[in-house]
């Protein structure tokens, strides 16, 4: 049998992802400042825009500094940091009004119920704009399906015929 020279050892490559901060082409103020405008309603990047489009629609961008804010998915975190406030405060409420003065079942509802609606619609607006403000800070954009893998999406496989 003949002698076969040893193959060289070749040291892997291995894949390195790009590690450098790229810089955003929008203002970013520092955190506290950018939530407290979010709270209010403006623009997290700049503070003269408006980030809604309606009650709770995202504009697409701003109009004053053109940050994307509609490729900003806040969609489970608001409603649940809503409950989470809303319940906190119901519930105390409740179990304090019942500890000292134990009205009917009727007055429970006519007071919690109105409070939960108004406590719910008018803190869902602010906490929604917070979250964008919070997520446009940390760089947390919607990306394009093309970063997946590289290219578009492959076109769904179709099934072939059966014989």
């Amino acid at each position: 049998m003949p002698e076969t020279a040893p193959l060289a050892a070749v040291p892997p490559i291995r894949w390195t992802p790009d590690r450098a901060v790229k810089p955003a082409l929008w203002p970013t103020p520092p955190m506290l400042q950018t939530l407290l405008r979010g709270l209010r309603g403006r623009c997290p990047s700049c503070g003269e825009g408006h980030i809604f489009n309606g009650f709770l629609t995202v504009n697409r961008e701003c109009g004053t500094c053109h940050a994307p804010l509609g490729k900003l998915r806040a969609d489970d975190l608001p409603p649940y940091l809503t409950i989470f406030v809303v319940g906190h405060i119901v519930i105390i409420g409740m179990l304090l009004l019942e500890q000292t003065e134990a009205p009917p079942l009727w007055v429970h509802t006519a007071i919690w119920v109105p409070l939960t609606l108004a406590l719910t619609f008018g803190l869902m607006r602010p906490i929604k704009g917070a979250v964008v403000g919070l997520m446009l800070r940390l760089g947390m954009l919607d990306a394009p399906p093309e970063s997946f893998g590289g290219g578009a999406l492959p076109a769904p496989r179709r099934p072939s015929p059966r014989r």
